[in-house]
């Protein structure tokens, strides 16, 4: 018997011995988004240390969740795979969410306000196809921040695939989105709209590209499910 465990012979408490350890849901939920190199993977878990990220994707892979591989084509580097096993906790990491959703409060969720991870998931999030043809730039400004954390790009090259940078990349900015980190926390979270906080935005350049934002923001995946407590 290992430590830490529950001794059981539930299926439910030997899963929640691989699963509940401080972490590990929040590092497969990257996983099953689609983070696969371990730098994006601290991105997605900012405040996690570097050692216990590596000491949970070791675990992980122990347990058949995820297999450590070789980057196609670039030597000595690796990615994290998801097993058969891994992938089947998708509709498991999607319930954990949809429930969050819907019966956690609202107002703990936005004191844990965080701008590396709420523009690395609407960076993940993003839809292209309101956006004009042509690479699109995307500046947000959260004037409250320090000057390290206060300024992020979204860049959206001509085949969809979109970049964040914390320092500015040198290309000619579509739309500038002034708010404050909070406010753009509950309309990614699907609390709000931009519509609802258009008192709250400071937009300006490209008409179209302030217009449709709601439509390219990239919500939260569970924004969708209405919440059921204030």
């Amino acid at each position: 018997m290992t430590s830490g465990s529950y001794g059981q012979f539930c299926p439910v408490a030997m899963a929640a011995e691989t699963l509940c350890r401080r972490w590990t849901m929040v590092v497969v939920r990257e996983l099953v988004a689609g983070s696969t190199r371990f730098n994006d993977l601290r991105r997605g878990v900012p405040r996690m240390s570097p050692s216990l990220l590596s000491q949970r994707l070791k675990e992980l892979e122990a347990a058949g969740i995820v297999e450590r591989v070789p980057a196609h084509g670039e030597h000595g580097v690796h990615e994290y795979r998801l097993t058969p096993s891994g992938r089947d906790l998708l509709p498991v990491v999607e319930a954990f969410g949809f429930w969050g959703q819907k019966w956690v409060e609202s107002e703990p969720s936005l004191q844990n306000l965080d701008p590396a991870l709420l523009m690395w998931d609407m960076r993940r999030n993003l839809d292209p196809t309101p956006l004009p043809p042509g690479r699109t730039v995307i500046r947000f400004v959260y004037p409250e921040l320090p000057p390290a954390s206060r300024k992020w790009w979204l860049v959206v090259d001509p085949s969809g695939e979109v970049d964040l940078c914390s320092a500015d990349p040198g290309f000619e900015v579509d739309l500038y989105i002034t708010t404050d980190l909070r406010t753009m926390t509950a309309i990614w979270m699907g609390l709000t709209t931009v519509a609802r906080e258009r008192e709250k935005l400071e937009l300006d350049g490209t008409r179209d590209v302030a217009r449709t934002m709601q439509k390219w923001l990239g919500l939260s995946p569970f924004a969708r499910q209405r919440k059921l407590v204030a």
